[in-house]
């Protein structure tokens, strides 16, 4: 295992489960000191333990649990030199059915919360650092009663491109990694083993290399991009979906 992130202060925003744990195992295995936040306490330790990390427990959607996440950052490691943002919501309702309540839920987090945390975060990050931020292939897939998630994930990727572009004079580089179908808890909360299995077979069936993908193959793309190997890479939406949007 090499160490590009020796010594390095990596916060990963909605790290204790799925794509985000992935990754942050990645980054501390390659010598990251590592901040992490999440929603559930238990997890939070659990990573804390695991990964030798500060675990903080904030919901993205809060400014107030964020502005005092990051100040304990600020407290324990001083900076930071990459910031993953990853934590999200998801769930599926067809047009007529999407209520303001929903709307409002999912884009608290994908959209409005991801914006507000790098913002506060900016003053953390050292210049010459890296944003890399979870999307979504849904940002450009017409797929019925995904129009909540895809808006907020659309506005995500807007959002990037032009953060990267004022952030050209601190040589800070922003990029997204957008997943597709990808095997993690987002699409099973609250779902029954029937339902889960069912939208395993559906995700299965519309990706060209015939499977979902696995957290730690989307974590990759993340820890490469956040890394000196990327360093000519800025403003891309790098798409890891087994060929859902060239090959379709």
């Amino acid at each position: 295992m090499t160490s590009r992130f020796a010594e390095r202060c990596v916060m990963v925003l909605g790290g204790t489960t799925g794509i985000g744990l992935a990754a942050a195992r990645q980054f501390r295995a390659e010598g990251a000191k590592l901040a992490v936040t999440g929603r559930n306490r238990e997890s939070l330790l659990a990573v804390a333990e695991e990964l030798e990390a500060l675990a903080i427990r904030a919901d993205m959607a809060s400014l107030t649990e964020m502005k005092a996440a990051l100040a304990e950052v600020e407290a324990a490691l001083g900076g930071i030199d990459v910031l993953c943002v990853n934590a999200g919501v998801g769930g599926f309702a067809m047009v007529p059915q999407v209520t303001e309540a929903f709307w409002d839920d999912v884009h608290s987090v994908n959209l409005r919360g991801a914006f507000f945390a790098i913002q506060q975060a900016l003053p953390l990050l050292r210049d010459g650092g890296a944003i890399v931020i979870t999307g979504s292939i849904g940002s450009v897939s017409a797929v019925p009663g995904n129009v909540v998630y895809a808006a907020a994930k659309a506005g995500v990727r807007a959002m990037a491109r032009i953060l990267g572009k004022e952030l050209l004079p601190r040589k800070i580089r922003v990029n997204v990694v957008s997943p597709g179908p990808t095997d993690t808890e987002i699409f099973k909360r609250g779902a029954s083993e029937q339902d889960i299995a069912q939208m395993r077979e559906l995700l299965t069936g519309v990706v060209p290399l015939g499977r979902m993908g696995q957290s730690e193959e989307v974590a990759r793309a993340i820890v490469f991009l956040a890394s000196a190997e990327a360093s000519f890479i800025n403003g891309v939406d790098l798409y890891v979906d087994g060929g859902c949007v060239e090959l379709l």
